[in-house]
């Protein structure tokens, strides 16, 4: 029974965090494209949707917590390692990409959002290998 309890909850975990995740997510869409498309260019109406981001970012954060706590040992230690992998990647090639737009090597401007891209790929990745490594 306790098992069972232990699963539940990890899902229930789980779900949370797909909530807040697609929240964020929707968020981040409507704080990016709604001053184009939908109030154009209404300072009060974009600064309230940036607000609403990052509320909704840290209750994401809050989320993966509670997910993280809930993992039993094995899950714990595959995340942390693609997490340890993700943060560590996002550093060194952020700040290379950086390097490479200050320094002029590349033609146009470092994005955030091609960082963004690294580090996801890098931590699912990450999670992928770590799954196999430790079945």
């Amino acid at each position: 029974m306790k098992n069972q309890d232990w699963n539940a909850q990890s899902r229930q975990n789980t779900r949370m965090l797909a909530y807040w995740t697609l929240a964020w997510i929707m968020s981040m869409a409507l704080a990016t494209f709604g001053p184009q498309y939908i109030w154009k260019d209404n300072t009060a109406l974009t600064l309230i949707g940036i607000v609403l981001n990052a509320v909704l970012g840290v209750g994401m954060i809050f989320a993966n917590i509670r997910h993280m706590n809930g993992l039993d040992e094995m899950q714990r230690k595959i995340q942390l390692e693609a997490m340890g992998i993700a943060l560590g990647v996002g550093v060194v090639g952020g700040l290379s990409y950086t390097l490479l737009d200050v320094t002029n090597v590349i033609a146009n401007d470092a994005e955030i959002s091609t960082l963004v891209i690294l580090i996801a790929l890098t931590y699912l990745g990450s999670i992928i290998i770590g799954q196999k490594r430790y079945r």
